[in-house]
C-alpha cells in the first residue's frame, strides 16, 4: 500500500540515534546505519529497518534492529493501532513454544518519531510475499513440492502453539475482554460492526450487510475460549529453511475460538488464489489435512469450522473494502471504481453463504 505522507530517512535516523543514546547511556560511537523500509523506499511505512551499531565493552557491537511505527496518514486502515499491544503481546510470548522476536524498548510518546514505535531483534529469514502473491512467483513458488508442504504445516503447527495457550493467564491481562455478560464472539462481531460504522459507507456493501445478518443469526455456542492471533497465516511468518522461526504482526489479536485462527489460515489462502484465478500450488496441504492436522495439535475437533470460515471471508471483505476506499481517497485509484465493493473476498463469501443456505446450517 503506497504511503501519502514521505518520511525523511535522514532525519528519522537523526532522531533515532538521539532516542538510542537515551536507552544506552553507557554506549559509545551509536550509529544507525542502513535505515530503510521494506523495499527500500524513502516513503513513510509502518516498519523500518536498520543496524545500531555502538561500542560495548571495549569492542564495537552490531545489532539488525527492526522498527514498527504506528500508521501515519489521515486516512487509516483501522479504527486504532495499538503498537503496546503488539509489544507486550510478543514480550509475554518470549518464554513460549511460539518463536517471536526479541523485543527490546517500547515508545508511547508520538514525540521522539512522530508516531508512537516499538523496536525488536531482526529475524534473518523470508516471508511469503502477499504482493505479488506467493501462489503465483517467487521463493516458494520456486521450492519443491515436499518443501512447500513442510512450510504449510510448520506455520500451522506455530499457530496451534498460540492455541494451547491460556489466555486467562495473568501475563495476558492486557489483552481486550468482552463486556459483562457478552461472549467473546458478541464482542468480536461488536467491534466489526463498529469499523463498518467508522470506515465504510454500510448501505454500499449489500453482501457484507448479508454476512453481517448471517452472522449473528447463526452464532454457536462458545464452549473453548482461547487466544486467537487474529491474522493468522503464513505471510505473517519468518521461514528459515521451510521452518517458522517467528510469528509476526499482532495487531488484531483476541480472545476467542482458536477455530477462528485455523478458519482464518486457510481461508486466506483460498482467497488469494481463487479469489483472484490462480491455483494453488503442488505441494500445499488441503483444508482436510489441515483441519485434522490442528484438531492433532490442539487434542480437540474444530468443532463450528464452517462459521468460522464464512466469519474468516466476510472479516476480510470488509478489510479489502476499507482497503480499496483507501486507496481511492489518496488517488491511487479511480473513486469510480467498484472493487471495494466487488473485491476478491467476495466471490469466496458469496459462495460459503449459499452453500450455508442450501444445507440449512
Amino acid at each position: 500500500m503506497p504511503q501519502p505522507i514521505g518520511r525523511d530517512l535522514e532525519t528519522t535516523r537523526r532522531q533515532l540515534v538521539d532516542w538510542l543514546a537515551k536507552r544506552i547511556p553507557s554506549s559509545r560511537g551509536l550509529r544507525v546505519e542502513d535505515l530503510r523500509g521494506p523495499k527500500d523506499t524513502g516513503f513513510s511505512s509502518d516498519t523500518l529497518m536498520f543496524s545500531l551499531v555502538h561500542e560495548e565493552a571495549g569492542g564495537e557491537r552490531r545489532q539488525e534492529l527492526v522498527l514498527r511505527l504506528e500508521p501515519a496518514g489521515e486516512f487509516r486502515l483501522f479504527p486504532e493501532y495499538d503498537v503496546a499491544l503488539q509489544y507486550n503481546m510478543m514480550k509475554t510470548l518470549a518464554p513460549t513454544a511460539v518463536p517471536v522476536p526479541a523485543m527490546l524498548w517500547l515508545e508511547e510518546d508520538p514525540g521522539p518519531l512522530g508516531n508512537p514505535f516499538y523496536v525488536m531483534e531482526r529475524v534473518e529469514g523470508q516471508v511469503p510475499s502477499d504482493s505479488p502473491p506467493y501462489h503465483s512467483e517467487g521463493w516458494l513458488f520456486e521450492a519443491s513440492p515436499e518443501d512447500r508442504q513442510r512450510l504449510w504445516f510448520s506455520g500451522l503447527d506455530a499457530m496451534s502453539e498460540v492455541h494451547k495457550l491460556d489466555c486467562q493467564m495473568p501475563e495476558f491481562s492486557f489483552l481486550p475482554r468482552p463486556l459483562p455478560g457478552q461472549t467473546c464472539l458478541e464482542a468480536q462481531l461488536a467491534y466489526w460492526e463498529h469499523f463498518l460504522d467508522w470506515g465504510l459507507e454500510r448501505s454500499r456493501y449489500d453482501l457484507i450487510g448479508q454476512g453481517l445478518d448471517w452472522l449473528r443469526s447463526h452464532q454457536p455456542p462458545e464452549s473453548q475460549v482461547g487466544l486467537c492471533w487474529g491474522d493468522a497465516r503464513i505471510s505473517n511468518q519468518i521461514f528459515n529453511c521451510y521452518e517458522t522461526v517467528a510469528v509476526i504482526d499482532w495487531e488484531m489479536v483476541f480472545p476467542g475460538d482458536p477455530v477462528a485462527d485455523l478458519a482464518w489460515f486457510i481461508t486466506l489462502d483460498r482467497i488469494l488464489t481463487e479469489g483472484i484465478g490462480l491455483e494453488r500450488m503442488p505441494g500445499m496441504p488441503g483444508r482436510g489435512d489441515s483441519i485434522a492436522r490442528w484438531e492433532r495439535n490442539i487434542g480437540r475437533p474444530a468443532d463450528h469450522y464452517g462459521y468460522y470460515e464464512i466469519f474468516a471471508a466476510w472479516r476480510f471483505a470488509v478489510i479489502m473494502a476499507r482497503i480499496f476506499t483507501q486507496m481511492k481517497y489518496y488517488e491511487v485509484m479511480p473513486a469510480d471504481a467498484p472493487v471495494d465493493v466487488e473485491n476478491l473476498s467476495s466471490p469466496i463469501l458469496r459462495s460459503l453463504l449459499a452453500e450455508a443456505d442450501s444445507s440449512g446450517r
